[in-house]
């Protein structure tokens, strides 16, 4: 599992799900250029991907998929990802699924433990407040 790698939408971008898929068929194929071909995207674009800001989880699960021995990656922590609580609570965790070294999906599933990150944060950010806040303007 990882997080998906930030970037802007576009139906022909690298999405969760193409990402997702990418790590599948990597895994399945044992090769970047072919698994880049089988989402429709490009060798390049693929080393693109992995070396952008926040990417440490697609690079580990990259890593993992190939049989290459890789740090593992904390997806807890924003430090070892590279990506705040609610990125990572809005966007998910990708699962890629095998079956007998097969490829068979990707799917996005919740991080439920980004979420009561992110939430611990918003309600920092409210004790902060001084007393009386949620009134101030109103008149």
């Amino acid at each position: 599992m990882f997080h998906p790698v930030p970037v802007a939408a576009r139906s022909d971008g690298w999405s969760a799900q193409r990402q997702g898929d990418f790590i599948g068929w990597l895994a399945a194929t044992g090769c970047v250029a072919e698994a880049a071909r089988r989402v429709g995207m490009g060798r390049q674009s693929a080393y693109r991907l992995r070396a952008r800001p926040g990417a440490a989880g697609f690079a580990a699960a990259w890593d993992a998929a190939l049989g290459v021995v890789h740090r593992p990656v904390n997806l807890a922590s924003a430090k070892a990802t590279g990506l705040a609580a609610g990125y990572r609570y809005r966007a998910g965790l990708v699962k890629v699924r095998m079956r007998n070294g097969r490829f068979r999906a990707s799917a996005s599933i919740p991080d439920n433990n980004a979420l009561l990150q992110y939430l611990a944060q918003l309600d920092r950010g409210l004790a902060s407040r001084p007393p009386g806040w949620e009134y101030e303007g109103c008149g």
